[in-house]
C-alpha cells in the first residue's frame, strides 16, 4: 500500500493511488486486476485508467443442496454442469443448508430461537413481526378471532352481572356520600 494513515493511526485507512489524487482514504477500494488500492472516486476501472483487463462476466450460482455461492468466472451457462461439479467437488454439505426462514409470503426473516413463534391455531412457525393470526395467512384466524371475541365478551358480561348481584353502589346510605371524619374541613 502507498503511504497509508496518519501519524497518529499509521495503520489506519490508505492513499488513493491514482496519479492526480493521492486523497486519504479510510475504507479504501483494491482494484482486483492491477491490485492497487483507489478511494470511492477512482475505483472503477474506467476512472483510473487500469492498465489490465477486468473480467466482468463474473456471476454468482448457489448451490440447491447446500445453497452455498459459487462463483462462475469461466462462461459457464450449463446450471445443471454447475451442480454437478460441485457435487463431486467434495464441498457440497446439505447440512449447511440455509436455515429456515418465516413462511409468510416475501418475509425473509430468519428463525432463530428468540425471534420465532409458533401459531396456536394454525400450527405455522412464523416471525415475531407475523405471529398475530392476521398477519399471517392463518387458515383459522377468523373462527379463532370470532371465538376468542366471543370468550371475551361473555367474561364482561359474567363480570358485570357479578358486580350488579354484589351491589357494589351502596344504595341504602349513598355512594356519594361525604366521609364522617373529614380530614380537611371546609369553610
Amino acid at each position: 500500500m502507498a503511504g497509508s494513515g496518519t501519524e497518529a493511526f499509521p495503520e489506519l485507512g490508505a492513499h488513493c493511488q491514482h496519479s492526480d489524487c493521492n486523497q486519504l482514504d479510510f475504507l479504501p477500494f483494491k482494484c482486483d486486476a492491477c491490485l492497487k488500492v483507489f478511494c470511492l472516486e477512482h475505483r472503477t476501472s474506467k476512472s483510473h485508467q487500469c492498465p489490465k483487463p477486468h473480467h466482468n462476466s463474473r456471476r454468482v450460482f448457489v448451490c440447491e443442496t447446500c445453497s452455498m455461492s459459487i462463483e462462475i468466472t469461466n462462461g459457464e451457462d450449463n446450471e445443471k454442469a454447475i451442480q454437478e461439479k460441485h457435487d463431486r467437488s467434495g464441498d457440497c454439505d446439505p447440512s449447511k443448508k440455509k436455515k429456515p426462514t418465516c413462511s409468510v409470503k416475501r418475509c425473509k426473516e430468519i428463525l432463530t430461537f428468540s425471534n420465532s413463534s409458533t401459531c396456536k391455531t394454525c400450527h405455522t412457525k412464523v416471525c415475531l413481526k407475523h405471529r398475530f393470526p392476521a398477519d399471517h395467512a392463518c387458515k383459522n384466524s377468523n373462527n379463532s378471532s370470532a371465538r376468542v371475541n366471543r370468550e371475551t365478551k361473555d367474561k364482561f358480561l359474567v363480570a358485570m352481572a357479578s358486580r350488579n348481584a354484589k351491589n357494589c353502589a351502596n344504595k341504602e346510605g349513598g355512594s356519594l356520600s361525604a366521609p364522617r371524619n373529614p380530614s380537611v374541613r371546609a369553610y
